[in-house]
């Protein structure tokens, strides 16, 4: 065994113990639809400067919805309900006294002018009377500025000046003009007089009152950006202040009205039925990969039962919420994450035949390198958008962004370690080398045999690919238009409705009632003392009547204790900053792929995504499908899978047309399709197994998630062929850019594995 060998096998087990480790001792987070969790309602109210009406309730609703997001990815759930009032649901939070801790504080944050020691203020002024950090009473003036005009804060250590732990602020211009008046005011008085201190007032509480620096002059002031807040601070502290302030003030006070634990949005049967589903797909997966390359198809099986640890111990150690749709995205990525095995060995298929007398180590190695470039372009460009939608998302895209990077990163190791190390030591045995039906990779594919038999000329005609491809546009287009879109209550908003029944009902019970009374896209749940919860789309009270029936029949006497108009759970400005995401996203990797290959394809890459987008949503419009969370989370699947796709058959098409540099492009492109076709079926076939599994097992839950999938995938395997590419030829015929330089192929050595190249207040 070779030391590289060796390597890879040391790191595959080091890793796959941690992972079992981690997987054994803790414990995951689970959403509110797996587990349930805690649901608050907080009443907004009227301040000096706002009034609690519904345009600052909505605000007030996306300032709460920063801040947890950027305390944890924690995948919560915030409504606004009637007029002035949120509904907050967290999951994994059974205890609603812990409810509080985790919404946090209503930052209310205050900068006022320090008037004196320990005098009130007077009767009707707007000042108030608070004491230090040190317990001292202090006379505040009213307040000079919000935390509405901190621009940033952030916690450094500061070992320089001494100081710990500190929090930086910076102010937005108008804040900043405001912050130097304030410090230049207080600067006129004597050092050491109270009158010089400046206090930050945190929900009335005093954070921190630094004396303004002697070297600051009368009505000079400090300019905005150089105020840092001190106090003996630890590093959690100071990071937890940076985060509520920088997440903004509160537009109005918040008060918690109510607090109760609700049950999973799903029932226990539906989890079990989609985990059963997730299990049968991800059988059936392998045991297609073990019948179509063997041995080496059955070891890829083992790397793929390892990503799934690897990825599942990340996304439990870093405390990633697990919704069912999310657990749903993980098991399908298991079927797409054989990607890199498949383009493996069918690399070092084609090593194999082509070159006559080749041994299989050498063509499992060239294989390997063979791929290396389309493995890691296609991974790549999948990190960029994951990485995007993390930082520039929120809510539900946010936790997309952490799932899908992990996925990706944990399937690159399974398949370029784990998967490597596995066969280059079965390659090394000389019964897996000398019998062709053992080891997958002597043998040719059936697919690729056809394919070279008939030869097919995909790409003679261009332009006949892409009049079929607008005529799917177009007929998806006109779903959207004539049937138009059936947005979900995340979307729209609707109506709460909780009930009281003489006798005790389950939700799986509760749901299938309301499904044969026609409302099958109503979310059902526990609430507080087997009460039972409803939310719904737009209700009526002949609807409302109709469903309180359906109930009555399984729970006897039902009572409605509760009935709310709500808003939308993804509202605006999250659906804003998800579209912003995934449009910087795409431009991202547009430029990525300008600069990794060439603008003709990148932008062929984009037009194919573009184009799977508008027919998933135009084939739910046509059918009537409710396009929700769920939907969106399945829509940002397709997306990352179009473009793994595209960049595929791109790499093989660059590839051969820098061998060929005089050949017309249309040949070598079709030459680089049919090659990468049996990669593209294999591939495809993985994942539609375990998505097929979840359809038809996983009940009504998972039902429109599987469906978008498998609509995606399908849309997205014949894009990436019959779209991007004559797309990509018609742009070349414009294009005055040489063909790509010739590289040397890697040479390997004949019948050995190769060595791989690897104070007490703020300073102001």
């Amino acid at each position: 065994m070779t030391r590289a060998t060796t390597v890879r096998a040391v790191l595959a087990a080091a890793v796959l113990l941690v992972s079992v480790l981690i997987t054994l001792t803790m414990s995951p987070r689970l959403g509110l639809d797996l587990q349930g969790g805690t649901r608050m309602v907080l009443q907004a109210e009227d301040s000096d400067t706002a009034k609690a009406d519904r345009e600052s309730t909505d605000r007030t609703l996306e300032v709460l919805r920063r801040r947890i997001d950027s305390l944890g990815v924690t995948e919560p759930t915030l409504t606004r309900s009637g007029e002035d009032r949120i509904i907050v649901e967290l999951p994994d939070v059974q205890d609603p006294r812990k409810a509080a801790e985790v919404i946090g504080k209503t930052a209310q944050l205050t900068f006022h002018a320090v008037q004196g020691p320990g005098e009130p203020a007077a009767e009707g002024g707007k000042g108030l009377t608070l004491p230090d950090e040190q317990g001292r009473e202090l006379a505040l003036g009213p307040a000079a500025l919000s935390g509405a005009g901190v621009k940033e804060a952030s916690a450094s250590f500061d070992a320089q000046q001494g100081a710990g732990w500190t929090v930086s602020l910076d102010f937005h211009k108008d804040a900043g003009r405001d912050w130097t008046r304030l410090t230049g005011e207080a600067a006129c008085h004597p050092v050491q007089d109270e009158r010089r201190r400046v206090a930050i007032v945190l929900d009335k509480r005093v954070i921190s009152s630094p004396q303004v620096s002697p070297t600051v002059a009368c009505d000079t002031g400090l300019p905005s950006g150089s105020t840092q807040i001190t106090g003996s601070f630890s590093a959690d502290e100071a990071r937890e202040l940076a985060l509520l302030i920088e997440g903004g003030a509160l537009p109005v006070p918040v008060e918690i009205v109510e607090q109760r634990t609700v049950g999973p949005t799903l029932g226990a049967a539906a989890i079990d039925a989609s985990a059963r589903a997730a299990l049968i797909g991800a059988a059936a997966t392998a045991l297609f990969i073990t019948v179509v390359y063997r041995l080496f198809g059955a070891l890829a099986a083992v790397a793929l039962g390892a990503y799934g640890v690897i990825s599942y111990a990340a996304l439990v150690g870093l405390g990633v919420t697990l919704t069912l749709p999310g657990l749903a995205g993980f098991v399908l990525a298991i079927g797409m994450a054989v990607d890199a095995n498949v383009l493996v060995f069918e690399r070092a298929r084609e090593e194999y035949a082509g070159r006559p007398g080749k041994s299989l180590r050498s063509s499992l190695t060239a294989g390997f390198k063979g791929a290396w470039s389309a493995v890691a372009d296609s991974n790549v460009t999948t990190l960029i958008a994951a990485g995007l939608l993390f930082f520039l998302g929120s809510g539900p895209v946010k936790g997309f962004g952490v799932t899908l990077a992990i996925g990706v990163l944990a399937s690159m190791f399974s398949a370029l370690v784990v998967a490597r190390a596995l066969t280059e030591i079965a390659a090394r045995s000389r019964f897996v080398a000398d019998f062709r039906g053992v080891n997958g990779i002597a043998i040719p594919g059936r697919v690729r045999t056809w394919l070279t038999r008939r030869d097919p000329q995909l790409m003679r005609s261009p332009r006949r690919w892409l009049t079929v491809s607008a005529v799917l546009i177009a007929v998806a287009v006109a779903g959207i238009v004539v049937r138009g879109v059936n947005f979900g209550v995340e979307f729209t908003g609707g109506r709460l409705v909780e009930y009281s029944t003489s006798r005790p009902v389950d939700v799986e019970t509760a749901r299938s009632a309301l499904a044969g009374a026609g409302f099958g896209d109503a979310e059902v749940t526990t609430a507080g003392a087997g009460d039972i919860s409803v939310r719904t789309g737009d209700l009526d009270n002949d609807d409302e009547h109709a469903l309180r029936a359906a109930l009555a029949a399984e729970g006897g006497e039902t009572a409605k204790v509760r009935d709310e108009l709500i808003g939308p759970s993804l509202g605006d400005e999250l659906r804003r900053n998800a579209l912003i995401a995934l449009a910087i996203a795409v431009l991202v990797q547009l430029g990525y792929l300008a600069i990794r290959f060439r603008w003709t394809f990148a932008v062929a890459s984009v037009g194919a995504l573009v184009h799977d987008v508008i027919i998933l949503i135009g084939t739910f419009a046509w059918l009537g499908r409710t396009v929700d969370g769920i939907f969106l989370a399945a829509l940002l699947t397709v997306i990352g899978y179009s473009v793994n796709d595209s960049v595929v058959v791109f790499d093989r098409v660059r590839e051969l047309w820098a061998k060929a540099r005089r050949k017309p492009l249309a040949e070598v492109a079709n030459r680089a399709v049919l090659q990468t076709v049996p990669r593209t079926v294999n591939t495809g076939m993985g994942a539609l197994f375990i998505l097929t599994a979840l359809a038809v097992l996983g009940g009504d839950s998972l039902e429109d998630f599987a469906l978008a999938l498998l609509i995606g995938i399908v849309v997205g395997t014949y894009s990436s062929v019959m779209t991007a590419v004559p797309a990509a030829l018609l742009l070349e015929r414009t294009s005055k850019v040489p063909p790509p330089a010739r590289t040397r192929a890697p040479r390997v050595r004949q019948g050995a594995g190769r060595r791989d190249p690897h104070d007490n207040g703020a300073r102001v």
